[in-house]
């Protein structure tokens, strides 16, 4: 990369970050925070770098982000390749997602869908599956929402067409995430 670019880079990374919301954040953190304590948990996922994303968010929370403090309920959904591999052979890969959701969530779970297009096909039918078993949905997407937008209660939308800048705000995000969850519940 040549430097007017990484400079580029840069200003549009501080561009992005300067309009998140951080009162939109804190509620976010309150939903995930009103679930565990009422005895729910933090379902997350993507596909490619965003699965690495709701791998990572959802070992900040089983494991500790800057607290140590007690394990907190959260599981990534596309880390069982066993699952995936099965419901993708013999469905479509479309429902790798959407069937975990089925199988493991419960009213009053929070599902987090990552998807820098807005438009990830099993993320989207995960948030169907969701809102019909009364699973808050959180989303954080790219671009302009795309189709999973209008599914999400809650939606942190990066309005850029650079994969990397919205996976870099991705991460901020889940970052601020851990900590508000982390704060509200231990602090």
């Amino acid at each position: 990369m040549k430097k007017e670019a990484f400079l580029q880079a840069v200003d549009e990374l501080k561009g992005l970050l300067d309009r998140l919301d951080y009162e939109l954040l804190k509620r976010i953190g309150d939903v995930i925070i009103d679930s565990i304590k009422d005895g729910g948990k933090v379902m997350i996922c993507g596909n490619g770098g965003s699965a690495a994303d709701a791998q990572h968010m959802a070992a900040e929370l089983v494991n500790r982000f800057l607290r140590e403090r007690k394990p907190l309920p959260a599981v990534s959904l596309s880390v069982d390749t066993s699952v995936l591999t099965s419901i993708a052979n013999d469905y479509d890969f479309g429902f790798v997602f959407s069937k975990q959701v089925e199988a493991i969530g419960s009213k009053g779970d929070v599902l987090i869908g990552i998807s820098t297009s807005g438009n990830s096909a099993n993320v989207l039918n995960a948030f169907e599956v969701a809102k019909r078993m009364g699973i808050k949905t959180v989303a954080l997407l790219g671009r302009d929402g795309g189709k999973i937008l209008p599914l999400s209660d809650y939606v942190v939308v990066v309005g850029s067409n650079s994969t990397p800048r919205i996976q870099e705000v991705h991460g901020f995000v889940i970052h601020v995430l851990c900590g508000m969850v982390e704060d509200g519940l231990f602090g």
